[in-house]
C-alpha cells in the first residue's frame, strides 16, 4: 500500500526536517512513499538555504513521488529578486534570516538556480482525495476556479467556513498556537509553528481512506 506524506510549514528549520523526513522512510517501512510539501521553506529560520537544497536534493532522489509547493515566502523572496516585491518588505517577513543562510546581503544575489527553483513551484495539487495547498481556498469558488493569491495568502473567510470543498483541504500557513494538527471535516492544518518552537508535522495518507491515517512530528 503506497503512502504519502503531507509535510507542513518547514521555515528554514533544516535539523527539523531532517529527522521528519527518516521518521516517514522508518514508517514505511519498504513501501513506496511519496511527499508533498505545503510550501513556506524559507525565511524566519536559521537555515532557508540548506532546506531549499534539501528539499531539491530529494526530489532529484524521487523524482515525481516528491510535489514541493509554493508558499506566500516563496513568492516573495523571487519578487524581491526580481524588484516586484520591496526588498525591506520581505526582509521583514523573515527574509533577513534567508539572506544570512545564503550568506549574502541583498535579494538580487539569491542563487539563480534556486529562484528558478522556487519560481516554478505550482500552486496546488489534486490527488483525487485531497487537495493540497499553501493557505487555504476561496470557500466560495469551486476548486478549478481558485484565484493564485488566495491559495497563498488566504486565511478568513477560509479557516471558518464548515461547507465540504469536494475535497480535504491540506493547507498550512496558518501556525497553531497549540502546535498540534488541526483536523476538521473539512480541512486539515498542518502548520504546527516549527519555527515558533513547535514540531514539524506530517500527514500519513493512503489510497483507502481520505482522512489521515497518522500523524508524525519532529521536535
Amino acid at each position: 500500500m503506497p503512502l504519502l506524506y503531507a509535510i507542513g510549514d518547514i521555515h528554514g528549520m533544516l535539523p527539523k526536517l531532517r529527522r521528519l523526513i527518516a521518521q516517514c522512510e522508518a514508517h514505511a517501512d519498504g513501501r513506496e512513499a511519496s511527499f508533498v510539501f505545503l510550501g513556506d521553506y524559507i525565511d524566519r529560520g536559521p537555515q532557508s538555504a540548506g532546506v531549499v537544497r534539501f528539499v531539491i536534493d530529494l526530489q532529484s532522489r524521487l523524482g515525481d513521488r516528491v510535489v514541493a509547493l509554493t508558499g506566500n515566502h516563496e513568492i516573495m523572496a523571487v519578487g524581491a529578486f526580481d524588484g516586484r516585491v520591496p526588498e525591506d518588505y520581505w526582509l521583514s517577513q523573515g527574509g533577513s534570516e534567508t539572506l544570512r543562510s545564503y550568506q549574502i546581503k541583498r535579494a538580487y544575489e539569491l542563487p539563480q538556480d534556486h529562484v528558478d527553483w522556487l519560481r516554478a513551484l505550482p500552486l496546488s495539487h489534486d490527488d483525487g482525495r485531497r487537495f493540497f495547498v499553501h493557505a487555504g481556498i476561496d470557500p466560495a469558488k469551486p476548486l478549478d476556479a481558485q484565484d493564485g493569491n488566495d491559495l497563498i495568502w488566504i486565511r478568513e473567510p477560509f479557516l471558518s467556513d464548515r461547507r465540504d470543498h469536494g475535497r480535504l483541504i491540506v493547507h498550512g500557513h496558518t501556525p497553531l498556537e497549540t502546535e498540534t494538527p488541526d483536523l476538521r471535516a473539512n480541512r486539515l492544518n498542518l502548520d504546527t509553528a516549527a519555527v515558533f518552537g513547535g514540531p514539524l508535522t506530517a500527514a500519513v495518507f493512503t489510497d483507502q481512506e481520505v482522512a489521515p491515517l497518522a500523524f508524525l512530528q519532529a521536535t
